[in-house]
Parts: structure tokens; sequence; C-alpha cells
């Protein structure tokens, strides 16, 4: 929940200005050029719901999954509230036609429905925060719904790993004795969303305790790349995770390992970074002094006298074929970024050592391109891309084509403002079913998980 673009361009008198989308819509897509490209700009305008729940074009309809304070399958307590990240996972077994949902609750204290303390899956009794585990049918009925971890703190995004579990991320560096905290918060905790059991609530310390935001694993090396979203000077780093049991499975990651931070040379800023293609070769990994923050946040702490290279709001991460992405979603110079910009995707090449800027997002252009939210993100069945945008006034689903093209997928018309002022929630978590039938989102306030069906593109 961050200042928006709009708000940013409000408050810069920028508004009327729009947003330039300039880059390589290529490498955003990276890794998928099997995926065809759309036909059209979208699959039409929204039609209103009825309901007042959701607007979707013609041919599309939703189901609601779930909703915050519904009583949970299980009988654990409620559902929580603040719906967050979430990712699809084949059904249990590889079963035909079934899906498994992992779902962040980014609850800080005092939330609107906590999630339920539950034995064995518990970190710690003052954290509200948490997941659940969705298992649904092949029509998208829920079949169980229950908490997958509990006590945790500001869950906000995380992923997927190939070994088909969910790392959920503590974007927070609450210390025990803060607030109502027994324990120490800024971890990462894997679940397994199976058997939550298996994987408990066992924080994965050695991979780092700041306000995480994302990760992505590279497939071959097992290497965990991860963001860190700090809210103030300096800002976060780009870490990356050298597990002592690479792409060892479940469990593997209590085993330890070497966190890192990157340095480019020569930059202490990404914001400072303007030009479309600039790359920088050879940029080094720098061993982390104090992984668990002891006494000093990592981002305050001595890499030497080089430094480390900072950029403001590191959110989203993702793989995509055999580089990793990352993304600034925005910076100001007058909060202490070196330069200013509405979003920028970067390019990391392990193999080459190499990272790029490869798209960015500034003003001059078109206000309509979904430019503050590329983290938010998930591969849409047609090769593009569904985004889900943070803005003032209606909240929406937006895709954008592999030919840079932006249309509306969907609309949230839930109000929780009043009558005079509405005010939407945003959207959050979208992810695919593994057979790309059905496209899973949440809407953050009020808690919603949706599962819309229709005419996709393949």
């Amino acid at each position: 929940m961050s200042a928006t673009r709009r708000q940013i361009l409000a408050r810069t008198g920028a508004l009327g200005a729009g947003i330039a989308f300039t880059g390589s819509l290529t490498e955003i897509f990276a890794g998928t050029a099997t995926a065809q490209s759309m036909g059209g700009s979208g699959y039409g305008p929204l039609v209103p719901d009825p309901d007042g729940l959701l607007d979707l074009p013609k041919g599309f309809r939703y189901k609601v999954l779930s909703r915050e304070g519904d009583p949970l399958l299980s009988g654990e307590g409620k559902v929580p509230s603040n719906c967050d990240g979430m990712a699809a996972f084949p059904g249990p077994g590889g079963r035909s036609g079934r899906t498994c949902l992992v779902r962040n609750h980014e609850n800080r204290t005092k939330s609107r429905s906590a999630v339920p303390t539950v034995p064995d899956l518990t970190y710690d009794p003052g954290g509200e925060g948490g997941c659940t585990a969705l298992e649904l049918d092949r029509d998208n009925n829920l079949r169980s719904e229950r908490v997958a971890i509990a006590g945790t703190s500001t869950n906000c995004a995380g992923g997927p790993t190939p070994w088909h579990t969910w790392l959920t991320c503590e974007e927070t560096e609450f210390r025990a004795g803060e607030e109502n905290y027994t324990k120490d918060h800024g971890f990462i905790f894997e679940v397994d969303p199976y058997d939550p059991r298996r994987t408990g609530a066992v924080p994965l310390t050695a991979m780092g305790r700041f306000q995480h935001e994302a990760i992505a694993v590279d497939p071959g090396t097992g290497t965990v790349y991860e963001t860190e979203d700090a809210f103030e000077k300096p800002f976060g780093l780009f870490y990356r995770f050298l597990p002592e049991k690479p792409r060892g499975g479940r469990g593997s990651l209590r085993a330890g390992g070497r966190l890192q931070a990157l340095r480019v040379p020569g930059v202490p800023d990404l914001s400072g970074v303007q030009e479309i293609g600039a790359t920088f070769d050879h940029v080094s990994w720098v061993d982390v002094p104090d992984p668990l923050a002891r006494e000093t946040p990592i981002r305050f702490q001595d890499f030497g006298p080089q430094g480390i290279t900072h950029a403001q709001k590191l959110e989203g991460c993702y793989w995509g074929g055999s580089c990793v992405y990352f993304v600034s979603s925005f910076a100001h110079s007058d909060e202490g970024s070196v330069g200013d910009h509405y979003g920028q995707v970067w390019k990391y090449d392990p193999k080459r050592r190499r990272l790029t800027l490869v798209v960015a997002f500034g003003p001059d252009s078109d206000l309509q391109l979904p430019g503050e939210s590329p983290d938010n993100i998930t591969l849409a069945p047609s090769g593009g891309l569904m985004v889900c945008e943070d803005g003032e006034g209606a909240q929406h689903v937006f895709g954008l084509t592999r030919r840079g093209e932006v249309y509306a997928m969907a609309r949230g018309r839930q109000n929780i403002g009043t009558p005079e002022k509405p005010e939407w929630g945003e959207f959050a978590g979208v992810t695919f079913s593994p057979d790309h039938r059905t496209m899973y989102v949440n809407c953050y306030t009020p808690g919603t998980t949706f599962a819309v069906t229709g005419p996709w593109h393949h």
C-alpha cells in the first residue's frame, strides 16, 4: 500500500503530461516466445456487474471463492483480511483439474480479520499476518480452505519455487518487544500448498531479515533473488541467496547459504540511470555483513569503501528465459533518490554478470499505460501480461499485449468509501491456473478472491 503513480503525478503537477513507456516489450515477456501474440487489443469493453462486485468483458464470468470475515472451511476461524500476493499450483499429486492457491494476508497489527493462530503453524502469537491455502476442483468449487502459516507480519508478496512451494515475504522489520510481537520479523517463510505442516512456521533466517517484497528462483542453479521495498532512505537493495542445497526441494532452504547484495560500480542509486539499454558489465555481489540485522538494518551496514547500490521501491521480481528481472516502481528525488522515474524494469544476466535497464516509465506520453505496477503481474495465456494497478479512483486489472497495447480486463466495484466519495480497493496477486483456464485475483479491501473464466486467447 504505497503512493501511487497518479498520486505522484498529481503531487508533482504532471498529471496532464502522461506516462511514457520506453524500452523493449520483448524483454518483459522474456521466456515466453512460444506463446502467441494476442490477435486484438483486448476482450472488448467492460460490462457493468449488476451485483456490484467485478466488471468484466462480455463472455467472461467470475466466481467469488472467498471473502474476508466468512468462516474458513477448515473451521479454524474467519477468512483473514488484506488479501495480497498469491500463486496457483497444480492439484495435489498432479490431480487433473485441481488447483491449489496460496494467498498472502498483509496484516500488521489491529487487523480487521487476523490470520487465525493454529498449532504448529504459528510463528509468533503476536503476529496477525500469514497465508491461507485453498484447493479448488475443475469448476472452481472450493474444496478446502485453511491456514497455511500464521503469526507472521505484513505478508506482501513472495514467489513460487521450482518444487511447488510458496515463499512468503514479510515486508517489515519489527523486532521482538515492538507492538505486540514476541519475536523478530522481516523474514521469508516457505509454505507447502498441499500440506502446510510439512513446512511449518520456520523463518529462513539465512535469507536475511529486512523489508522483503518478492523473490524469483533461477531454476537451473537454485539461486534465489530477493527485492527489498524500504520506505525511507537509504533505500532497498537487490539480493541473491546462494543456498547450501541448490534446488534441494521442500525444506532445503533451511540448510542456509550466503546472502549477497548487488554492487554496480559507480552507481550508488539505480534511479540515476535514465538511458534505456544502459548496460553494466561485471557487476559484483558483496556478502552481507549481518544477514540477521541484529544491530543495524542491512541497507545501513558497512559494505566497504565502494559502498553498495540502492534503489527506491524495489518490488516485483521474476525469472524469464535465462535472466532475472526486477522492478523499481518509482523514484522521487524529493524523497532522497538521485533521479526521478515512474517505473523501471531491470534485467540481470547471471552468466554474463550483466545488468541492463530494459524498460522505463516517465513523463510525456500515455497515462493509460499501467506504468506504476509492473510488479503485480502474471503471464496471460495470450503471452501478454496481466497487471494489477494501484491508482486513484477506479481500480483495474489491466492487460498488456506483446505489442504494447493496454486494455482493461477487470474493474472493482466494491465501494469502501461513501456514496459521495467512493473508493475502491486495489487488486493484488493476479495468477493463472496451471491449465490457463482461470485467472485468479484478489481484491485487497475488502479481502475477496475471485476466479475469472471466459474465452481466453491462447
